[in-house]
């Protein structure tokens, strides 16, 4: 089974899907949809039997579109929204997403929150609780120096599921122990590492983008792959649109490009490790 861990997906059709931004700061909003149906013809092409959709930082906090489109393709899509960590209802807002519009997790990104440890403050704590109630599963769009976060949220619901996002982003010209936060999240059980975004960290953009190769070995070295998924980014023509790999060439890297996975590291990164993650059959 092939499981693509990590799609945006939106359409533009206020107010029904709202457009505008979560992030503080943001400014970049869509010229046009990147929609779930453009996914799914998409993923037929290419073989890929499932994947999660994640809410894009341009959508706002309504998880609607994400949420219909998996109420439309259940068998084909998973989802993650997200949630507003300022929200002082936020507790209220995961029990409807996940309980009332069927979402199985959501996305945080603490790099939002310069000089804050957003996921950490006392008015957090009861959104978490009732995530781990719900055994919501825990996507973190973070850097090194952002990891903390994510090892007191893991020490704390050690049977929550949590996944590190774009590998936590390395820094392929920079001081290698800088890395070493993320590296330190492998301790953790409950903690994955999502393999994506390998031509987004590169400088040496030729594919295989052999400068992440070094980081990527020390990633299967801390987490093994039976803790390791992947994903890749957007839909279809969004793909080079957005200065992304088209999903051929996402495929082809994990397949062929990196020598050194042997084929049951790829079968768990493709989509094994997803499966038991996400109980998909």
């Amino acid at each position: 089974m092939i499981i693509d861990t990590h799609v945006h997906v939106w359409e533009i059709d206020p107010p029904r899907y709202p457009i505008g931004p979560t992030a503080p700061n943001w400014k970049t909003l869509p010229d046009e949809p990147g929609t779930a149906d453009e996914l799914l013809a998409e993923m037929d092409q290419h073989g890929v039997d499932r994947t999660v959709l994640v809410q894009t930082s341009w959508s706002t906090w309504d998880n609607g579109y994400i949420a219909d489109s998996v109420a439309r393709f259940p068998h084909r899509f998973v989802g993650h929204g997200l949630i507003d960590p300022q929200d002082p209802r936020n507790a209220d807002r995961v029990r409807y997403w996940m309980q009332g519009r069927g979402l199985a997790g959501f996305r945080f990104h603490p790099i939002y929150y310069p000089g804050e440890k957003i996921l950490l403050t006392r008015q957090n704590e009861p959104m978490w609780k009732v995530i781990a109630d719900l055994n919501a599963i825990i996507q973190f769009h973070l850097r090194p120096d952002y990891a903390d976060q994510a090892d007191a949220i893991a020490r704390r619901y050690p049977h929550l599921t949590l996944i590190i996002d774009h590998m936590g982003y390395p820094k392929v010209d920079g001081d290698p122990a800088a890395y070493q936060p993320i590296l330190d999240l492998a301790q953790h059980p409950n903690t994955y590492l999502k393999l994506s975004d390998v031509a987004g960290h590169a400088r040496q953009k030729k594919f295989p983008y052999p400068d992440v190769h070094p980081f990527i070995r020390r990633v299967l070295s801390a987490f093994g792959s039976g803790r390791m998924v992947w994903g890749t980014g957007y839909p279809g023509h969004h793909r080079v649109k957005h200065k992304w790999p088209t999903l051929a060439d996402e495929l082809r890297l994990v397949r062929e490009g990196l020598p050194f996975l042997t084929d049951r590291d790829r079968e768990r990164i493709l989509g094994g490790t997803a499966a038991k993650v996400w109980k998909l059959k």
